[in-house]
């Protein structure tokens, strides 16, 4: 899943529900639990649960889900607690509520969320890395949850442009900057060319790198007048030999990044460049003909 632009949110699964959907509010709580509260008017001795659904790729089928059991609270209201362990597979986890065995799953629409607790990175574990979760509402206004599982990350922090480049700061998670450590930008499609970056290492974790765009778009790595835009994914190799790491922004409450951070493109002669985040929230940087005006 890393390192592509794959499809983001789509319908769901056509499950149909009744009429009069739960509404389910969650709060992301230090150490990377989600309390989920749900408004549902059922007896006391009633036994719904919680169903996460991992979104399947196309053409794949769906597999078994996460099922937490929703304990009565109060008049029609019932809590549910997701805790940190065991991590949720990387990707889109759709929000049911499940009455008695054999009925029908509803799907939950999206009530109140509480995110404050992830805007540090604190609400997403203390592992390293850590198991990321984040809920939001979909495109068809739905609850899910995005979830992201690596076992080595690279968290991408400020960005600085300028005219003709820009200076990323990042930070290693599960790994250490050793002899050899090098950022590298591969260039999307079937030629996979790669642009080897020096990278200043400010501490066994924390380091910095400055792409040159003109650099980047050197021997034919940009577009020509009408070609489609060239993309070049971000990665971080922590010493020589190691493997790659792809430089991704996870670490906050944002779900989706890319329609939410766009930065300025520079203008470099026929093209410009210019840095955004995937549909995976990872750095890449795309290299644009120029548009006639």
């Amino acid at each position: 899943m890393s390192g592509s632009d794959g499809d983001g949110d789509g319908d769901g699964d056509g499950v149909n529900g009744p009429v009069e959907k739960p509404r389910g509010e969650v709060t992301a709580q230090e150490g990377g639990r989600l309390l989920v509260r749900v408004r549902l008017p059922l007896p006391v001795s009633a036994r719904p649960r919680l169903l996460l659904q991992l979104r399947p790729k196309k053409g794949k089928p769906e597999g078994t889900g996460r099922y937490v059991d929703l304990e009565p609270v109060g008049q029609d209201q019932w809590r549910a607690v997701l805790e940190a362990a065991p991590a949720l597979e990387e990707g889109r986890w759709d929000a049911y509520v499940v009455g008695a065995p054999g009925e029908e799953r509803t799907p939950l629409l999206p009530g109140l969320r509480d995110l404050r607790a992830l805007v540090s990175g604190g609400g997403h574990g203390r592992a390293t890395p850590p198991a990321v979760r984040i809920p939001y509402a979909t495109k068809d206004g739905r609850l899910a949850v995005r979830a992201w599982r690596r076992a080595t990350h690279a968290e991408a922090g400020r960005i600085v442009l300028t005219d003709d480049s820009m200076t990323v700061t990042a930070r290693l998670l599960g790994a250490r900057l050793g002899e050899g450590a090098a950022v590298s930008l591969t260039r999307r499609g079937q030629d996979s060319a790669v642009r080897r970056i020096a990278l200043r290492v400010e501490g066994d974790q924390d380091f910095s790198f400055t792409v040159d765009y003109e650099e980047l778009v050197a021997e034919g790595g940009g577009p020509g007048a009408g070609e489609a835009p060239v993309i070049w994914d971000v990665y971080v190799r922590p010493a020589a030999g190691a493997p790659r790491i792809r430089v991704a922004r996870l670490l906050d409450d944002i779900a989706d990044r890319k329609t939410v951070f766009v930065y300025p493109a520079a203008t470099l002669g026929g093209v410009s460049a210019r840095p955004y985040y995937t549909l995976d929230n990872d750095l890449s940087v795309e290299v644009a003909p120029r548009r006639a005006r």
